[in-house]
């Protein structure tokens, strides 16, 4: 096993990964901190049973950091959308916090299987490009609050911030793409909150767990991914605003083929 300085060096590389693609893609790195991190606890020797919900817990810390990282470089661009941030925000919690709960009770396969289908799903959503009615626009404050408890329940579940749903489900209501990419940033913030604060409860009596655990909150991985996405996620924001609509749509459905290949083969 490396000593601790190699896998904070690991934790730092996955970091900087994770920051520049939540940046340019607004997913929080959640999508891309699970997937490795998971591998990384399990070489260490960590217990088997904790594994993914202890990647999970931990990515979903992470975007408490990433993500205000990440939005205020949108915002500083105007690429966020304030006014459906406000409207989603109440539902993104509450989801936050019941899909918490409802991961506790899963299995890491049953967990890792979910998180899988879901991120093909969503792939192969954006990549068809379908387009939506030219007058649909965001609903009221009843639809986004729904929107949002849907949205903040299942991103809870895999740590994604959210925007796997939120980028397609503005994009179907004709916000364009990089507003959807620096609004979707923002609401993976109080999804994170409403997630971390779900993972450190249903995991704070758990038997087994490592060292310098909260709950299912993993604080040496917390620490080194932190500290990298927060410093390359303004970059992927730059990089985001360069880089014409079409092909970020295209570049974002790449992107979550991959990790849903990465976490099936994981699974089998």
């Amino acid at each position: 096993m490396p000593d601790p300085a190699a896998w904070l060096a690991g934790y730092l590389a996955l970091g900087a990964v994770a920051g520049l693609l939540a940046g340019m893609f607004g997913i929080g790195g959640g999508m891309i901190v699970v997937p490795v991190l998971a591998l990384m606890l399990e070489a260490q020797g960590q217990p088997r049973e904790h594994v993914l919900h202890l990647a999970v817990g931990t990515a979903m810390a992470t975007i408490l950091f990433t993500g205000l990282s990440s939005a205020r470089a949108h915002a500083a661009r105007g690429g966020v959308r304030w006014e459906i941030v406000r409207r989603m925000t109440p539902g993104i919690v509450s989801g936050g916090v019941l899909g918490a709960v409802v991961a506790n009770r899963l299995s890491t396969r049953t967990l890792a299987i979910y998180f899988t289908a879901f991120v093909l799903l969503m792939a192969v959503n954006i990549a068809l490009d379908r387009k939506p009615k030219p007058s649909r626009q965001p609903p009221g404050a009843g639809g986004m609050f729904a929107a949002g408890t849907a949205i903040g329940g299942l991103s809870s579940l895999v740590a994604i911030g959210g925007t796997v749903m939120t980028v397609p489900f503005m994009i179907y209501c004709n916000v364009p793409v990089i507003q959807a990419v620096g609004t979707a940033a923002a609401i993976g913030v109080p999804i994170a909150v409403g997630g971390t604060i779900g993972y450190l409860y249903t995991g704070w009596n758990a038997s087994g767990l490592p060292p310098w655990s909260l709950g299912y909150v993993y604080l040496p991985a917390l620490a080194g991914v932190t500290l990298a996405s927060v410093a390359t996620a303004p970059l992927g924001a730059s990089l985001a605003h360069r880089v014409p609509g079409r092909l970020l749509k295209r570049l974002f459905a790449g992107l979550l083929f991959l990790l849903a290949a990465r976490m099936a083969a994981s699974v089998w």
